[in-house]
């Protein structure tokens, strides 16, 4: 039987992965959907940063500023401050594309930043849970 809290870090780990590939997705089709690209891309950062909180016992409260998720990471683990220019950079994508504005979506370039960007919090946080979270498959 699985520890429930395993797997309750197993799942947020996925909806991480499905957040940087459901990204990838809709940056590869035509015309590119570069807002719901982005805001996937900071869902995925996100989620994957909660993964390592719940890991460690670390309670959050529901908050998109991935900073602060990184600051409660870095009281178990002081290697997350190499992440903090990451969630600068990502945590405006969870509202800046969403709604109608001045300018409806990012260009080409900062959605392929956006990705690269999530994808190395999420292979970050991967890297510091044990290896039976990152090798489980739900399917």
């Amino acid at each position: 039987m699985v520890d429930p809290k395993i797997l309750e870090v197993r799942q947020w780990v996925l909806k991480a992965e499905h957040d940087l590939r459901s990204a990838k997705v809709l940056f590869g089709v035509e015309p590119p959907l570069l807002d719901t690209a982005v805001y996937h891309c900071q869902q995925a950062a996100e989620k994957a940063l909660k993964a390592y909180l719940t890991f460690k016992d670390i309670p959050f409260q529901k908050v998109h500023v991935l900073s602060v998720l990184v600051e409660q990471c870095m009281g178990k683990d002081s290697s997350y401050a190499e992440l903090l220019d990451l969630a600068d950079l990502l945590t405006p994508y969870a509202t800046a594309f969403r709604y109608p504005g001045d300018v409806l979506q990012p260009g080409r370039e900062d959605a392929q930043i956006a990705m690269s960007a999530a994808e190395s919090v999420l292979n970050f946080v991967l890297t510091r849970l044990p290896k039976t979270i990152r090798d489980f498959s739900f399917i």
